[in-house]
């Protein structure tokens, strides 16, 4: 039976409260809210933090809200509540498709969207997502907050920019007009791990591209996204034509690594394909051929 090593237990009851209690235990705390990931690796061994901080009481960061043109996600949003928000859906149904494969009811309902984006697992979808709209992170300490790119905000698997003390409690994503997003993914079974997923953002200009988002998980992608691709996008007609020159860019960027779902060549490919049909689907949707 795996059981993790011994640790303290402390339940936050404010944002203000966990961050003084981080503060305390500085890097040997870990911060605990859906724990679908921590707990499985703290069992493994592969964490062994001392203390570990429940957040699962802290209400003022469950909630969802349109203002001033800002989409604003608090960090112990559940999965499930991501999925069924109908104005998340209008404004980036990129999300929406995301949270439908991502692990299963059971996980849905207990993960939270800042408990995935702060575990950085290189395959992690919400991460893709929110890297194709170039979204904002806001991160909490004791000495106030700061705002971080979605694209700084990940440093390397399981490394993002949060330090000891500090607390992810906002993702902030703005809202534009003329645009759409989508997201595809490709797994072994349901609910897995993405063998390779994209998720793309476009915003048109007529039949121009006017700007673009594409985001990678699984396949090597710096910062989950692809700068090659997006490039290729901006001032481009929206065809199939630059669709597919977009998805060899993609493939061309990312350096996925062999492993048991797959060799390279295939998750170099899955890139540039999943690619494709991301940025079709969202192009459709932004012109109103799909809802």
């Amino acid at each position: 039976m795996q059981v993790p090593a011994h640790f303290e237990y402390e339940r936050a009851t404010s944002v203000d409260h966990a961050i003084t209690l981080l503060a305390r235990w500085g890097s040997e705390a870990r911060v605990v809210a859906g724990g679908h990931s921590l707990i499985p690796m703290m069992k493994l061994r592969l964490a062994r933090p001392e203390a570990l901080i429940d957040i699962n009481e802290l209400a003022e960061l469950v909630y969802i809200r349109l203002a001033d043109g800002v989409l604003r996600v608090g960090a112990m949003t559940r999965h499930a509540e991501l999925l069924a928000n109908p104005v998340v859906g209008e404004h980036y149904p990129i999300f929406h498709d995301a949270e439908r494969v991502i692990a299963d009811p059971i996980v849905r309902n207990r993960g939270t969207v800042g408990g995935s984006l702060c575990q950085a697992d290189p395959s992690e979808d919400l991460s893709a997502a929110f890297a194709a709209v170039d979204a904002l992170a806001v991160v909490r300490g004791p000495g106030g907050e700061r705002t971080v790119p979605i694209r700084e905000f990940h440093i390397g698997p399981y490394e993002t920019v949060v330090e000891p003390g500090e607390l992810l409690t906002e993702i902030r994503v703005p809202v534009r007009p003329g645009g759409s997003s989508a997201y595809e993914k490709v797994e072994r079974r349901v609910g897995d791990w993405a063998v390779a997923a994209a998720g793309a953002a476009v915003w048109l200009d007529g039949d121009t591209i006017a700007d673009a988002g594409v985001g990678l998980t699984a396949v090597g992608a710096d910062h989950f996204c692809s700068p090659a691709a997006e490039a290729v996008l901006r001032g481009a007609p929206a065809t199939e034509e630059t669709f597919a020159a977009a998805g060899r860019a993609a493939a061309e960027s990312c350096r996925p690594s062999a492993d048991q779902r797959g060799p390279v060549d295939y998750k170099r490919h899955l890139a540039g394909e999943l690619t494709v049909r991301a940025l079709r689907r969202a192009v459709a949707r932004a012109r109103g051929q799909e809802a």
